[in-house]
């Protein structure tokens, strides 16, 4: 299964709970803070994405958006 995640970076706050919760190492954060002064998350290597959603799951910001498609 194949997944992509999408973070708004505005609504993000950089908490890194997505970042240490994915099983994958999917997600970094940012070096280029956001309008409100936080550095955001990013996915960077989505190739190994596969849709879990334990990032949304983790987010209290509820940021992140998660779509999974079989292959």
């Amino acid at each position: 299964m194949k997944g992509k995640i999408i973070v708004d970076r505005e609504l993000c706050k950089g908490c890194k709970y997505c970042v240490m919760s994915c099983p994958k190492e999917v997600i970094v954060i940012e070096k280029r803070f956001n309008k409100n002064g936080y550095f955001p998350a990013c996915p960077e290597y989505i190739e190994k994405c596969t849709g879990c959603a334990i990032c949304a799951q983790m987010c209290p910001e509820i940021a992140i958006e998660v779509w999974r498609e079989e292959d």
